[in-house]
């Protein structure tokens, strides 16, 4: 006597195999899916970090910028050395404050370079408004250069103040929040909050540097 398949047979075998494919993706979904939240928290890092270089970079030329501005003006405004002397203080102050991306998380020492970067802004600032009174020096070519490259560098320093806000921001919430908390407490426990710039009156607006 032959035997048969009951043809209930396949048809059980199709729906199991249909599962274990089911299964398989779903198992294989959940992997890329931890796979992308356990990145998220090194990837937001390196963005902010990255956009903190570009902050030094650009309050490290309007540094290199300054020597040049003192003394073109000195040239011609020698009763201004009071104005001019402490704008190179604050740029001596404000070079010495070193704040790389491994002490970015560090409040004290950032708050000192924030400071410190701040009152190289006002220094500047009162400097660039005595330059009112020389008309001679106001229409020099070197200072017109100076001032041009310095207006430029003002601009790029509040962008880059702007993108590390947002990117520092982005990478706070992810490991204060869940599942970015969980992720950052069980794979990278040396993960903390990086600072970030705060309101000071008057320390939103760059120098007036046009005439």
């Amino acid at each position: 006597m032959s035997l048969s398949l009951s043809p209930a047979a396949p048809a059980r075998t199709s729906v199991l195999g249909r599962v274990v494919s089911a299964l398989a993706a779903l198992w294989l979904a959940t992997c890329l899916a931890g796979c992308g939240a356990i990145n998220r928290v090194p990837s937001l890092e390196e963005q902010a970090k990255s956009s903190w270089s570009e902050v030094q970079n650009q309050y490290q030329r309007r540094a290199d910028l300054i020597p040049n501005l003192v003394e073109t003006v000195k040239g011609y405004a020698k009763q201004e050395q009071e104005t001019l002397t402490r704008v190179t203080e604050a740029r001596a102050k404000a070079t010495s404050i070193q704040v790389d991306a491994s002490t970015v998380s560090d409040p004290e020492k950032f708050k000192q370079f924030q400071e410190a970067q701040n009152q190289l802004s006002g220094a500047l600032g009162r400097l660039l408004a005595s330059v009112e009174a020389y008309p001679d020096l106001k229409s020099n070519q070197n200072f017109l250069a100076l001032q041009s490259q310095l207006e430029g560098t003002e601009n790029r320093i509040a962008v880059a103040r702007r993108d590390y806000i947002q990117a520092v921001q982005a990478y706070n919430t992810e490991i204060r929040t869940i599942p970015g908390r969980w992720v950052a407490s069980w794979f990278y426990p040396e993960a903390k909050p990086m600072e970030t710039f705060t309101s000071t009156p008057g320390a939103e607006r760059a120098p007036n540097v046009k005439f």
